[in-house]
């Protein structure tokens, strides 16, 4: 089975991330299927859930699913499409804080890491393009509870997997794209630049 390309956008809040995939979905052709991971738990998300339904063509599918993410990748996957995911830190939030049996948190994440490594294979080897998003959440302030860091780590772990595992990790700022693979410096190449005589680096710089 030939495998479609795995996107990973990640960005802070109202960075244009949604809306960036949403045209890379448009832009990659074939029918797209949107899994949704928010839940209208209150007025505010229930509207935001709403202006982001209105803002999308009406012949994609939607599935909202909170949790079993993974499961729906490897189920649609299985064919040719696109498959757009928004968002990671809604399902974090959803498999961390949802759960009727009590845990400690080195249980919760290790569930969460379970699920989070079964996605991040499912994306991968998938037929259909699967576009990513999630959030950068730890650029800010220590969360001053424990629960606030519970999250920003199972967040922080579960972007690193899968900015790792994406055939393209993209990061948005102020509604602009940043490519991280094409940025990325990798340690034995930063360590070979240092050990490098400066003649030779200055002469590279040019």
């Amino acid at each position: 089975m030939n495998r479609g390309l795995f996107y990973f956008i990640t960005g802070g809040a109202r960075s244009g991330k949604s809306r960036y995939a949403e045209d890379l979905a448009a832009a990659l052709g074939g029918p797209v299927t949107y899994i949704a991971t928010a839940e209208p738990l209150d007025e505010e998300m229930a509207a935001r859930i709403e202006q982001h339904r209105r803002r999308r063509p009406i012949e994609w599918a939607t599935v909202e699913e909170p949790r079993a993410v993974a499961a729906v990748v490897e189920e649609i996957g299985q064919r040719p499409g696109v498959i757009l995911i928004d968002c990671l830190t809604l399902l974090i939030s959803n498999l961390l804080f949802s759960s009727d049996v009590p845990e400690t948190d080195d249980a919760a994440q290790a569930r969460v890491r379970a699920e989070m490594s079964r996605l991040a294979e499912a994306a991968w080897g998938s037929a259909a393009h699967v576009i990513l998003v999630s959030n950068e959440v730890g650029l800010g302030l220590v969360p001053p509870y424990p629960q606030g860091r519970l999250y920003r780590d199972a967040a922080g772990w579960a972007n690193q997997l899968m900015a790792a595992k994406a055939d393209r990790a993209i990061f948005m700022v102020s509604g602009l794209a940043l490519d991280l693979k094409a940025l990325h410096v990798d340690v034995g190449r930063l360590l070979a630049e240092v050990a490098m005589p400066r003649s030779k680096r200055i002469s590279c710089e040019f």
